[in-house]
């Protein structure tokens, strides 16, 4: 689904050159949930916008579904840190905005808006107003949003990082099940992390990344059994594997 060949990314600034990411080179299979871990500023969220073709990388070749990126990525969609909520539309005119924005007619995407809305447990909450859902609630609506159009490719950069730790918990396992755990038509996942047990918990290899400019320090793979429930966090095996991400992360600093 991505391949990412070489990729270099450097900004210039009134100071000079920063480079944020060096010679990055991974893939990631169709139905592969990727999570990216490192430290701040190593360039974890520039690599999901080259990836969705939103910044030209200065140096490497990017392709998403065998398509060399010229430009912006159409069959994607994208989940930030903070929910973006446009304040003065309803929770489904919300969910709706995809639609909208792609020139197609939102009344022919209610009936999916409505639907992914139920699955996240926000059925009851279609025509509130962001103000009136929590921030974990209001998370879930974006997941929606970014799920109107059925990409066959999810960017999540830092969704859940401003939650609470319970609301973060509860929010890992809804995004497996939202994402198709255990079945064979799962749609393709980056998801951007601070957190190990985040990272380890939710994906099938991380990606460990080495501090400004940004280098692959190593890809783990992640063989814990799935579904991965919350008993999966006290398995030895995945504190085996959470110690090892963080022993790469303490060498690469």
């Amino acid at each position: 689904m991505i391949v990412l060949d070489g990729v270099g990314m450097t900004y210039r600034a009134a100071s000079g050159p920063v480079e944020a990411l060096r010679s990055i080179s991974f893939r990631v299979d169709g139905g592969e949930l990727v999570a990216l871990v490192g430290p701040s500023g190593c360039g974890k969220s520039t690599l999901l916008r080259i990836i969705a073709g939103l910044r030209p990388a200065t140096t490497g070749r990017v392709a998403v579904g065998g398509h060399a990126v010229t430009g912006p990525v159409p069959a994607v969609g994208m989940v930030f840190q903070a929910p973006i909520l446009l304040k003065w539309r309803r929770i489904v005119e919300n969910v709706l905005l995809p639609a909208e924005l792609a020139g197609l007619d939102p009344g022919a995407f209610r009936g999916r808006a409505l639907e992914l809305l139920r699955l996240v447990g926000l059925g009851d909450f279609a025509d509130r107003l962001p103000r009136e859902l929590s921030g974990g609630m209001q998370q879930r609506a974006a997941l929606c949003r970014a799920l109107l159009l059925d990409p066959p490719l999810l960017l999540m950069d830092e969704p859940f990082g401003a939650l609470d730790a319970m609301t973060r918990d509860e929010l890992n396992l809804e995004l497996l099940r939202v994402w198709g755990e255990g079945s064979r038509t799962r749609k393709t996942i980056v998801f951007v992390t601070h957190s190990i047990v985040e990272a380890v918990f939710l994906a099938d290899r991380v990606v460990v990344l080495t501090p400004r400019p940004g280098r692959v320090a190593e890809l783990v793979p992640v063989p814990l059994p799935r579904p991965r429930t919350v008993e999966t966090r006290a398995s030895p095996a995945f504190g085996a594997l959470a110690l090892q991400i963080h022993l790469l992360l303490a060498r690469s600093a």
